[in-house]
């Protein structure tokens, strides 16, 4: 016991501090670390008027592993419109740290209840030196079963997960997203115990406020991800007088940490951004194209809490990757810190982006374009290109919709490929030489455009004719990356040949054909009947 309560003095010191938050005025006996599994407090002289000029911070600090339920039973400050002169202010862990912020608050409205994804949690009191009221009391309480969730994002579990559940309980979350936001649910792990209709044991997911009946599920099965239709969604666990389970554990996202992007192309960032992101945040970006496409992300500014001192790995805050929908998908990449990484690219239609965070330390976060990639098949002979595009990628574009060089030079069908044969002298080809080497270069075009809305992808199509070797791959314009364009130009560069046979597959290598074989050896058995020739002439 005696070592628990030391290791949470430690945890108290560690994250008030000795800073203005853990001081008071002289007299005014307040703040402090409350321990205990359960308890209540107030504010200075409450019920009577609190003092002037005070500043106290309570630190909750429960047994790992649990959270903290917070509640207010009687709440009285002085009003503004902003709180700027005496307010409380509920933090999802330590109060130094703006990132953990949960809410502001002043006047007659009691806030909300509260609680953490973690087992700390603080609270600051503030008043200035101007009009005083009755101020406030509150209660907290550990190892909660139910509550009101209104964080970007969280966890929530059955009761001693990821130990078996107990019996006759009943669990009730409300999880409200601020504004017009919807939330997502995503369970990532389910065992109860199973029956027909799901009456037993059980966990029940409702749409918004009200008696509507919602989904229940229960056995093995996990659930499928689920998305409010409004700004609130509730989850209900209940289990009955025997046999359990392990429970369930799920993540929740809300507003701008939760969001599904079927555009060709598009930008988004993390929350706040460019201000600090918060703390504690497991946020979803999900890019679905349609069948056909790969998806292309370009890392516009990136800076995250840097990797781990010991391991050299980005054990804290970190964005990553992945070639799918879920978290089970392969990984594409893993990034934290400031360098910029590569871009990265599907192999299917669908691309998830993950940011984690800690509870400490924020920084900027990132902001990312993506663009839908179309996969084609291009060859090259001394004097023309082939490029064979599936139709099934570009439905419902017509042909002309996709062109080389100019719309002179548009697509023809070949059953269900959109197949482009164009010489070099034609269609907008140029020669060029890059690295000592020759090459014919053309631009190919597949215009989105739809009314007045302008939107054209290019593609820089390659040939050596000497090697007959084709690649091509994506140009980015300006236009496209917005602000960023001055600092992203080195996206414009064509990749390396490596690269682009792996992320965006559109290489074909084309191998001399049987006439050139042909030429070349009789090219070598003149060579050799000459030089006979000139030593039997020496001879004689």
């Amino acid at each position: 016991m005696l070592a628990e309560l030391g290791s949470w003095l430690l945890l108290a010191v560690a994250l008030l501090g000795p800073g203005p938050r853990a001081q008071a005025m002289k007299g005014v006996k307040c703040g402090g670390v409350l321990s205990a599994p359960s308890g209540n407090f107030s504010s200075p002289n409450f019920p009577r008027l609190y003092p002037y000029n005070t500043e106290c911070s309570w630190l909750i600090v429960v047994a790992e592993g649990s959270s903290v339920l917070l509640t207010f039973h009687a709440f009285d400050l002085e009003y503004h419109d902003t709180c700027g002169f005496d307010y409380l202010e509920v933090y999802n862990g330590a109060s130094g740290d703006r990132g953990n912020l949960l809410g502001r608050f002043c006047g007659q409205v009691p806030p909300p209840p509260f609680t953490s994804s973690w087992h700390v949690m603080s609270i600051v009191f503030h008043s200035d030196k101007h009009v005083a009221s009755r101020g406030f009391s509150a209660g907290y309480q550990k190892d909660v079963c139910g509550g009101v969730l209104t964080g970007l994002s969280g966890v929530l579990s059955s009761p001693e997960y990821p130990d078996n559940y107990p019996n006759n309980v009943e669990c009730r979350w409300v999880i409200r997203a601020a504004g017009p936001a919807t939330v997502k649910l995503v369970f990532v792990d389910f065992q109860m115990e199973g029956s027909e209709g799901c009456t037993y044991d059980y966990v029940a997911v409702l749409g918004g406020p009200g008696p509507v009946r919602g989904h229940h599920y229960c056995g093995s099965t996990r659930p499928p991800a689920l998305v409010s239709l409004g700004h609130e969604l509730q989850v209900v666990f209940k289990s009955d007088f025997n046999i359990g389970g392990r429970g369930f554990k799920a993540y929740y996202f809300s507003g701008e940490c939760q969001e599904v992007y079927m555009a060709m192309r598009g930008n988004f960032s993390s929350p706040q951004y460019p201000s600090s992101y918060p703390n504690n945040i497991h946020c979803h970006w999900t890019i679905r194209l349609p069948p056909g496409y790969r998806v292309k992300v370009f890392f516009l500014d990136l800076d995250l809490e840097g990797p781990s001192s010991l391991t050299r790995t980005c054990d804290f805050d970190h964005l990553a990757a992945f070639d799918g929908a879920s978290e089970e998908a392969p990984l594409l990449g893993n990034w934290c810190g400031h360098h910029l990484p590569a871009p990265v690219t599907s192999s299917h239609n669908q691309l998830l982006l993950l940011l984690h965070t800690d509870r400490s330390t924020t920084r900027r976060g990132f902001s990312v374009a993506y663009i839908g990639v179309v996969p084609m098949n291009v060859s090259c002979s001394r004097t023309d290109f082939q490029i064979l595009i599936s139709a099934q990628a570009l439905a419902p574009l017509e042909r002309t919709k996709v062109y080389l060089g100019s719309r002179s030079c548009a697509a023809q069908e070949a059953g269900s490929t959109f197949r482009i044969q164009a010489r070099f002298d034609t269609c907008g080809t140029e020669s060029q030489r890059r690295n000592n080497t020759s090459v014919i270069v053309s631009v190919l075009y597949i215009d989105f455009s739809t009314g007045e809305q302008e939107d054209i992808h290019e593609y820089e199509v390659r040939c050596e004719p000497r090697r007959k070797e084709a690649s091509v791959h994506l140009l980015s314009g300006s236009d496209w990356l917005g602000p960023y364009a001055a600092t992203a130009e080195h996206l414009q560069e064509a990749p390396p040949r490596d690269e682009e046979e792996t992320l965006e597959g559109p290489v074909a290598m084309v191998t001399q054909d049987a006439s050139d074989i042909v030429f070349l050896g009789l090219c070598i058995l003149a060579g050799i009947l000459m030089v006979i020739a000139i030593v039997v002439l020496m001879l004689l």
